[in-house]
């Protein structure tokens, strides 16, 4: 039985919402994991055990849950993580939630593949945001893309390394997004749509133009929904290398971000290549499936780098006590991706707005429960010992 939801109280109701009113072939993509899913639900359940140390009679009562990260003062130590065509899930959905997270003091980072194209969102926010880079074939359009960004401002570059060749998500398939080439698929994904008509309205009527922005100019008059998935499997090179590093650096002199770091061997790596930080994840477990969890493969990382980089982290984080336990156990950032597009999805900026709010909320639950008056006293030693 599905359960009723009234105002939206945490990250889980607002997925509830998501799923009511996207059409299927849009909630099954953001929610969705690769084959069998179990390092999606690794991230979730190695994340909800880790126990945090409770400690009472302690002052909390000033708490500062501002950080700095490549050197921009933020208000909470998370950031909005990058998701391909986010901007799908409400009317031109990555402005609303570059605007959301600018109200809030935080960075947002856009897609390489989102609706948006990034002089859209540029001209929708006063804050500087960051962008994420995949590989590509084409080093013109790389060069050219990293030359936009630049021009515009963006604080950040964060390049997404675990993605050589995408990785196979049946949800995709059973719900029409992936695999239903031509008008077949288009009638099937419009026979949804017009099941959620609130989605309709809103994003398939009025949400034009409904194309990748970013990719537009090479995808020419191929901008359907097949066509994105072909262009991906197609143009993301296969043959990347840490060498290819020198060419982003040629082009990129600001922050740069490696995403997708799961082993300590390669954390060290983009230390010794020059990074500035690093993303450890999994890809919100939508890649190869079977590995481990990013709470699992945090700490290693986090000692192994020490602190000679920036490490952040996703993965399976849906709540302020997420958010703290992730910090506890070695990182210093934290990107949600699924918290905000269910909310995005449910009530665009608003519902992003109120997302960070919850979890601001329940980070001051877990910091005053644990003793920790600022970011900088959240450690491990917040966490149960249970060896």
């Amino acid at each position: 039985m599905t359960r009723k939801i009234g105002k939206a109280a945490s990250v889980l109701d607002y997925r509830e919402l998501a799923r009511r009113r996207l059409p299927p072939f849009l909630f099954e993509y953001i929610d969705g994991g690769s084959y069998a899913e179990v390092t999606l639900e690794r991230n979730l359940a190695d994340l909800a055990g880790t126990a945090l140390r409770q400690r009472v009679l302690t002052d909390v009562s000033q708490l500062d849950l501002t950080t700095t990260l490549f050197g921009q003062k933020l208000g909470l130590p998370v950031a909005l993580a990058p998701i391909g065509l986010a901007g799908m899930n409400a009317r031109r959905g990555e402005v609303q939630a570059a605007r959301a997270a600018e109200a809030a003091g935080i960075p947002f980072c856009l897609s390489t593949v989102s609706a948006c194209p990034l002089d859209e969102v540029a001209a929708g926010v006063n804050a500087p945001f960051w962008f994420q880079l995949y590989m590509i074939r084409d080093r013109g359009f790389m060069r050219a893309l990293l030359q936009k960004a630049k021009a515009l401002g963006c604080s950040a570059l964060i390049f997404t390394v675990d993605m050589p060749v995408p990785g196979s998500r049946y949800r995709d398939y059973h719900s029409g997004l992936a695999g239903a080439a031509g008008t077949v698929g288009a009638i099937r994904r419009l026979g949804q749509a017009m099941r959620h008509p609130r989605w309709a309205w809103d994003v398939g009527l009025l949400g034009r133009p409904h194309q990748l922005g970013n990719i537009a100019p090479v995808l020419g008059k191929n901008t359907g929904l097949e066509d994105f998935f072909a262009w991906m499997r197609t143009n993301f090179d296969p043959g990347v290398t840490w060498r290819d590093l020198d060419f982003i650096r040629d082009i990129w002199d600001g922050p740069l971000i490696i995403k997708g770091v799961l082993d300590s061997e390669d954390a060290q790596m983009a230390v010794r290549v020059g990074a500035d930080g690093i993303v450890v994840s999994n890809h919100g477990g939508r890649q190869l499936d079977g590995v481990p969890s990013t709470a699992r493969a945090l700490p290693p990382i986090a000692d192994a780098v020490d602190d000679r980089l920036t490490v952040l982290v996703d993965g399976g984080v849906r709540s302020g006590l997420d958010v703290v336990r992730m910090l506890a156990l070695g990182a210093k950032g934290v990107l949600l991706g699924r918290a905000w597009v269910y909310a995005l999805a449910a009530g665009g900026q608003a519902g992003v707005a109120h997302v960070l709010r919850l979890i601001e909320a329940e980070m001051r639950v877990a910091m005053a429960l644990t003793g920790s008056r600022d970011i900088g006293a959240i450690g491990r030693h917040i966490l149960v010992d249970d060896g």
